[in-house]
């Protein structure tokens, strides 16, 4: 019973090792071979295929390569000659060029691997068929409550840019792949702007966008999605907080104002100092000065004209009374 157990446990460890040995070697197959075009992504999707033939598809090729299931192949091709042409409309399929169809034989990847673009055959009641669309999806990370590192509590929302570089393993290592995506997106989002300020998230925004969009690839790279590119869209504060920033804001431009006000006022009392001192050198000045201000408000059209009179003239005639 023990030796059973523990057979058991030796078998169950060498099927783990060998799929980590095999999504390794998937994942540097990946990053060595970058599609440029159209076809060079179909030549990757065959190659990548073709590798994981040996995860994927015939892994018990006794139990495939059996009497049963040469029998089902047989009644189904049997079938499609039987009821030619009509079995056409059944067994033809066309996927666009931006389309992948992943076909299943009683439950079983084909050894080709995907589909397409264009005209492919399937065999009645044995082989299904789904289809992957490779273009670039967009969609929006719903707003999410985070709470900073400094405690301030900020909803942030982004977009995320993301395709499928794979057919096979985007249906087989994952139920929805999208979806799955959307979700491990707005977790990620959550993850990263928890551990910065709010400073570092308002000024920093494309450093968070390359964290999410690094860390949202490696996560996704086992599903056979490929993230493009992450953008933190808005940053919405609480209203309070708004205005508490507001009213520090007033506070710093009031103090600075008041700053520059007295350093103006600092400067025009030097420069009345300086004028002072020029005009009691000549007492003359102070009589242009004086007609220079007469000037000065006649232009202006008044009908009343101050005329100040000198101390001096005053002391005179109050000394000629005594």
């Amino acid at each position: 019973m023990m030796s059973h157990r523990n057979e058991e446990r030796d078998d169950y460890r060498n099927s783990s090792r060998h799929n980590r040995h095999d999504r390794q070697h998937i994942s540097s197959f990946r990053t060595q071979h970058i599609p440029s075009s159209g076809y060079n992504m179909d030549q990757q999707s065959v190659a990548v295929t073709h590798v994981l033939s040996g995860i994927y598809d015939l892994q018990d090729k006794r139990e495939q390569s059996g009497y049963f299931f040469g029998i089902l192949v047989l009644l189904s091709y049997f079938l499609v000659i039987i009821t030619f042409p009509l079995s056409l409309c059944f067994c033809l399929k066309v996927v666009q060029e931006y389309e992948r169809a992943v076909i299943f034989r009683l439950g079983r990847i084909l050894a080709d691997g995907a589909r397409g673009p264009g005209l492919f055959f399937i065999l009645p009641c044995i082989d299904t068929y789904s289809k992957v669309d490779l273009r670039t999806v967009t969609f929006d990370v719903p707003p999410q409550e985070i709470l900073t590192r400094d405690s301030v509590t900020v909803a942030v929302d982004a977009v995320v840019y993301f395709r499928i570089f794979n057919a096979v393993i985007s249906i087989t290592n994952v139920e929805d792949a999208a979806k799955s995506t959307k979700l491990l997106a707005a977790t990620t989002l959550r993850n990263v702007l928890g551990t910065k300020t709010l400073q570092e998230i308002l000024a920093e925004r494309d450093k968070i966008d390359t964290v999410i969009q690094t860390g949202l690839d490696e996560a996704t790279d086992p599903w056979g999605v490929k993230v493009e590119r992450v953008e933190v869209k808005d940053v919405r504060l609480p209203v309070a907080l708004q205005k508490a920033m507001a009213a520090e804001a007033e506070a710093s431009r009031d103090a600075r104002a008041k700053i520059i006000a007295a350093e103006g006022e600092m400067k025009a009392s030097r420069g009345l100092k300086e004028a002072a001192d020029i005009i009691n050198e000549s007492p003359v000045a102070l009589q242009l000065r004086l007609l220079q201000t007469l000037t000065q408000i006649a232009a202006e059209r008044n009908s009343t004209i101050v005329f100040p009179i000198p101390v001096e003239i005053l002391q005179a005639l109050s000394r000629s009374k005594n």
